[in-house]
């Protein structure tokens, strides 16, 4: 049974006894860098006001620890700022989380290894990831991955450019061929447009998909926006899971987004044992009109605020545990 997240004088404790086995030095060398001045606002946070059930998970976070240890991919389309475990950890503790799901980001391209090092140092008990693998990966890799305590891939459509469904399909049937094997799922990150388009392939997965950010739905545009009926139907049969994370992204009205609420009630109305929720800490930016190798200022997000917004979407207790406990548990696998 999992304990409600430590405190941060049982975390340094914790920190400390890695230390003296040596683990815990590549912690402390990443909790940030020397010479960073910047003050760090990627954790600001308004208390959770509902009673946050024991296992909560956020489903959606990234960790961008020191770049000389963990460089980026050259072709990335931006840079974000320092995000460390240490802060990570202060976010679980601020929003009374004990687990999280780490996703590899766009900026390492292929490479998993500061997600893969992020679950390493958390622990698997706590903590689970979401990889990234070339083309020319196999079984062999996916194996190490899943044992590493990667639980499914990421298909970034959005990023990519991806539009034609021609092509995700078939970059849909190559991830599923790895995945298949290792009971591991998609994480599929594309436009509503595509996810329609696909709508017969997605259904006929032999594996779970997971739609990041509302699925792409636009607040403004609503519930019968083009492709959302698509969503609706993949959830309402089981066949996908939608994360209620980064509010943001689908709307403009700050801070409490009251446009998106009915996305997320339709979602919810759908089917609530496909629900998840996530923050997308530490909200990486829009690269703007900033170079690729410029940091890219990250938006300004409140995460409990985002945190209690499911409070409203999901009024009763026994509905929030299902979306923030029992769903990421059947899709991550945590104990």
């Amino acid at each position: 049974m999992h304990t409600k997240a430590p405190t941060r004088e049982s975390r340094r404790d914790w920190i400390k006894q890695a230390v003296a086995t040596g683990a815990g030095l590549a912690l402390l060398s990443t909790s940030q860098p020397a010479s960073s001045t910047s003050k760090d606002t990627t954790n600001s946070t308004t208390p959770p006001n509902f009673e946050v059930p024991v296992g909560a998970c956020d489903c959606h976070v990234h960790v961008f620890p020191d770049e000389t240890r963990f460089p980026f991919y050259s072709s990335r389309t931006y840079t974000p700022p320092h995000a460390s475990i240490g802060q990570l950890l202060d976010l679980q503790d601020s929003l009374r989380l004990d687990r999280v799901v780490i996703v590899t980001p766009s900026v390492y391209g292929n490479d998993n290894t500061a997600t893969l090092y992020a679950i390493r140092m958390l622990g698997k008990q706590r903590a689970r990831g979401v990889g990234v693998v070339a083309d020319e990966a196999n079984a062999e890799e996916l194996a190490e991955l899943k044992q590493a305590g990667i639980s499914g891939l990421r298909i970034n459509l959005e990023a990519g450019g991806v539009t034609d469904p021609v092509v995700a399909a078939k970059r849909l049937k190559q991830a599923v061929s790895l995945v298949a094997d290792q009971g591991m799922h998609l994480q599929i990150y594309a436009s509503l447009s595509l996810i329609a388009a696909l709508e017969k392939e997605l259904g006929a997965l032999p594996v779970p998909a997971v739609f990041d950010h509302f699925a792409g739905a636009q607040a403004e545009k609503g519930v019968s926006q083009p492709g959302f009926d698509a969503v609706l139907s993949l959830v309402r049969a089981g066949k996908a899971y939608v994360k209620l994370s980064a509010a943001y992204r689908s709307s403009t009205r700050a801070p409490d987004y009251e446009d998106v609420a009915p996305l997320a009630a339709a979602l919810i109305k759908a089917n609530p044992e496909r629900m998840l929720w996530g923050t997308d800490w530490p909200h990486p930016g829009k690269p703007g009109v900033v170079a690729a190798t410029d940091i890219t200022k990250p938006y300004a997000v409140d995460n409990g605020r985002m945190l209690n917004l499911l409070g409203k979407w999901a009024p009763s207790q026994e509905l929030r545990k299902k979306i923030l406990v029992d769903n990421p548990k059947e899709v991550y696998g945590f104990a």
